[in-house]
């Protein structure tokens, strides 16, 4: 009996592991216009999209927009800076978190369980252990912004977020790969099935 208590402590701490051995996970949330006509746009063009003070270095916001003209372009859009039909604006934000989880032990044997199955009355001979783990992350934002130059209305927004515990082994590779994963369902309609 005490080998298979143990196996099942063993399975929950495998897949744990391999969540947090993975690279950081990318939320998506996206929202548009439903009156603009995606089709009659062709062109696009960047704002100024200067590394923000605080946020990113100007290598990841070189990254991002590398990331974003090849999503684009891959979609059949053309980048000009005479007169295009939309503007594109990318904005970070990081936000230095802490995560703090409790896990209670009860030891001991008495009223609250009993190996047969038995729960409640009768005296506690035991007791209980609580621990406190923390751990400090980054919660970071990218959202891409899409515009109508012809009415400076914004038309399209993707948001993807993501709990950064430490730096991605390729930047590059992530940040192309979260782009990708925001761009999807742009223009709304394009999504693969």
């Amino acid at each position: 009996m005490n080998i298979k208590r143990k196996n099942l402590r063993i399975i929950p701490m495998l897949f744990l592991g391999l969540i947090y051995s993975c690279s950081p996970t990318v939320k998506v949330t996206t929202d548009y216009d439903h009156a603009a006509n995606f089709s009659e746009y062709k062109t696009f063009a960047f704002y100024d999209l200067k590394a923000q003070e605080g946020q990113i270095n100007q290598l990841n916001a070189d990254r991002i927009t590398k990331a974003i003209r090849a999503e684009l372009i891959n979609k059949g859009f053309t980048e000009t800076t005479s007169n295009p039909d939309l503007k594109v604006n990318a904005v970070t934000i990081l936000k230095n978190k802490t995560s703090v989880s409790a896990n209670t032990d009860f030891y001991g044997y008495g009223g609250m369980y009993r190996p047969y199955g038995y729960w409640g009355g009768g005296a506690m001979m035991g007791g209980a252990n609580t621990t406190f783990n923390s751990y400090d992350y980054v919660d970071g934002s990218l959202i891409i912004d899409i515009v109508s130059s012809k009415t400076q209305k914004l038309i399209w927004q993707g948001i993807g977020n993501a709990q950064i515990d430490s730096k991605p082994d390729n930047p590059e590779e992530f940040v192309g790969n979260s782009i990708k994963k925001i761009l999807a369902g742009f223009p709304p309609g394009s999504a693969k099935k």
